[in-house]
């Protein structure tokens, strides 16, 4: 199976998150895509998130009738904090015959360098690097020289630029403004029946696509 690994805090899932899984897997031929939320992102530490159940549900519901697409509790069923290098281990291990494929934000790329073991990383999976619209990638398929001085191979994909961020759902839900066609209709109404984003502090910025470190 050629399986993309799709890992974020989804807070909350968006449809800029569906479209770069079905850009990902149309133009990388992939079998199925795992969303894998994560319970306890390193790089979040101390940062209000939603809870882990409520955010893993609202993807459920976002990709309900969706059979290539998946959402895994692999990073929810053990302590945290989780790193890349890890859950991709543990996956290369339990899943020996699958290829392996990483989906990352042009952002995720340029940081890179400062996640736990990038070169392991990228032995373990095939980083596929998606370029939104005309974000500029600073990179193209093939090799990619990490500033460590360490090389990997590259994949790139290209999706249409989606002005939608889960950081500006979560202001909108908390100003009373619509959300409607930004993220589907069943994770807007979940929002609303358990009163999610409408008070407290504002979590930090959590860019479409970010992957966990």
């Amino acid at each position: 199976m050629r399986l993309g690994l799709y890992g974020g805090t989804f807070d909350p899932v968006h449809m800029g998150h569906l479209l770069l899984a079905e850009s990902c897997r149309e133009q990388m031929r992939l079998d199925e895509v795992w969303f894998i939320p994560t319970g306890s992102p390193p790089h979040k530490v101390g940062v209000q998130i939603a809870p882990p159940k409520a955010r893993r549900e609202m993807l459920e519901l976002a990709l309900a009738g969706l059979p290539q697409f998946h959402v895994s509790r692999i990073e929810l069923d053990r302590p945290g904090p989780h790193y890349t290098v890890e859950t991709l281990g543990q996956l290369k291990g339990e899943r020996p015959e699958d290829e392996l494929f990483l989906l990352i934000g042009a952002d995720s790329l340029h940081e890179l360098h400062t996640w736990r073991e990038p070169a392991e990383i990228a032995r373990l999976a095939q980083i596929v690097a998606v370029n939104r619209g005309d974000e500029p990638l600073g990179a193209t398929a093939g090799d990619f020289d990490l500033p460590t001085g360490e090389r990997i191979q590259l994949a790139t994909v290209k999706m249409p630029a989606v002005g939608v961020s889960a950081t500006d759902l979560r202001r909108r839900v908390a100003d009373g403004r619509s959300i409607r066609f930004q993220t589907p209709r069943a994770v807007e109404q979940y929002i609303r029946a358990h009163r999610l984003y409408q008070a407290g502090p504002e979590p930090e910025k959590s860019p479409a696509g970010q992957t966990v470190h």
